[in-house]
């Protein structure tokens, strides 16, 4: 077998998702009511996502059945490849191997379909006409709008404003595929209208636009939330890309001793560790799990793990995550997707449990090291992937200092297609690092619930 290319089967698809709740160190803390500070009460969220969502995600059960109809779309994309960085090894001279699984081949180029695809089918399965999301550089988005239009629901988007205008071309995207996009904070909801008339140049967070998709939701017939990161189904429905990666390495004789993976709410991160994280956890793996997120948005590295609301207004249940506040607005890099306040709560725990860890590392960098790639491997990352590249490129330089053969696997989360205006900026030098201020974060921690 060829080991730039390692090729699964149709018939090798996963069958099912794994659920990681079952074989946490310890029971992941419950969402609860901000009026009450008690666990939510499940009809609060049957508001908001349809009641199989809301089963998945609280499910005791560790594998959890894929249904043929959504294998049978998947199949457009999926196994996907996982590719060995031969190229790249040679020019770092590195005597680690480098292996990562390209889930830029999914017709929105991200892994956020293995989720999207999920979410409409069982939203369409209810009886759901419409679904309302959030997204930040605009891959979710893309993907909830491709998902829709197979199973003919409406979706309205909202995206984060300086998003919306750094990348049009994946509002055009989502506009081909039959979904609806608000610039977020926008004119179509109250607390939209509210932030503008306080800030007419105002460039949004996902924390906002959270909250503009679920005021819009609850205020609209027949609409369900649907959401790209951070919940447990979420990160379950992504799994399938740790599963594959399994299977490839198995098949030429490999196990990972470094996995990377970029962060904002941890979905593409958790669905390629997850399953190899589960080893660990029993005993039979000390793989070192790594999730790398950008400086101006430190949420893994200086974030409390306490409860928080996910979105900004206040509107969703409080998480018990590791959090900047969900008043935290974020400087404009280019890294849309990980500009997010919070973090998934299995990857929190985790975190706080040291089965993972996390490094932030600055745009300039990771934009770096994304240049290297696309010049070594010949494809082009997305600014979210680059800040993986970062950190692979680092411990395969270590490899390279003292020896070791290591192997590092890493999830390509998305292609950079639609985001060439962030390389123009960084070949001209316009490019900035951000390191968010501490006194920021601390203001921004003041307001956190006091649960």
């Amino acid at each position: 077998m060829d080991e730039r290319k390692i090729l699964l089967s149709e018939k090798e698809l996963p069958s099912a998702w794994y659920n990681i709740l079952p074989d946490l160190p310890e029971q992941l803390p419950p969402p609860l009511d901000p009026r009450t500070g008690k666990p939510v009460e499940p009809q609060v969220l049957l508001a908001i996502f349809p009641e199989s969502l809301l089963k998945q995600e609280m499910s005791p059960e560790t594998w959890i059945e894929i249904p043929e109809e959504i294998k049978s779309i998947y199949k457009i994309w999926r196994p996907t490849p996982l590719h060995r960085a031969t190229s790249l090894e040679k020019f770092l001279k590195t005597p680690a191997r480098i292996y990562f699984k390209n889930e830029s081949v999914s017709p929105p180029g991200s892994h956020k379909p293995n989720t999207a695809v999920a979410q409409a089918y069982y939203n369409k399965k209810e009886g759901v006409k419409r679904l309302c999301t959030e997204t930040g550089a605009g891959q979710w988005g893309s993907a909830l709008a491709f998902a829709c239009n197979l199973f003919g629901l409406e979706c309205v988007v909202y995206m984060v404003r300086v998003s919306y205008q750094q990348k049009p071309y994946r509002r055009i995207l989502m506009q081909t595929w039959n979904a609806s996009i608000y610039p977020s904070p926008s004119e179509n909801t109250n607390y939209g209208r509210k932030l503008l008339k306080e800030n007419p140049e105002h460039p949004g967070s996902l924390g906002i636009a959270i909250s503009e998709a679920i005021e819009d939701t609850v205020s609209s017939h027949g609409t369900k939330y649907s959401l790209g990161s951070v919940l447990n189904h979420v990160l379950l429905h992504q799994t399938i890309v740790g599963l594959e990666t399994q299977k490839q390495l198995s098949l030429i004789g490999e196990k990972p001793d470094v996995l990377v993976g970029c962060v904002g709410g941890g979905s593409n991160f958790a669905g390629l560790v997850l399953p190899f994280v589960r080893d660990k956890i029993k005993g039979n793996s000390n793989v070192d799990v790594i999730g790398v997120e950008p400086t101006a948005c430190p949420t893994m590295t200086k974030g409390p793990y306490r409860y928080d609301y996910g979105d900004t207004s206040g509107m969703t249940p409080l998480l018990k995550m590791l959090t900047l506040g969900h008043d935290f607005v974020p400087p404009g890099i280019h890294a849309g997707g990980l500009r997010y306040h919070g973090l998934a709560p299995i990857i929190s725990l985790l975190i706080d449990k040291k089965i993972i860890r996390a490094v932030a590392v600055p745009q300039t960098k990771a934009f770096e090291a994304a240049m290297t790639f696309a010049r070594t491997e010949g494809f082009v990352p997305a600014p979210e992937t680059s800040h993986a590249i970062r950190v692979v490129i680092d411990e395969a330089k270590k490899c390279a200092e003292t020896g070791e053969s290591k192997c590092i696997v890493f999830n390509f989360s998305g292609h950079g297609h639609f985001d060439l205006s962030a390389y123009d900026a960084y070949l001209q030098g316009k490019l900035q690092d951000y390191e968010y201020p501490e006194e920021k974060i601390k203001e921004a921690l003041e307001k956190l619930p006091k649960f």
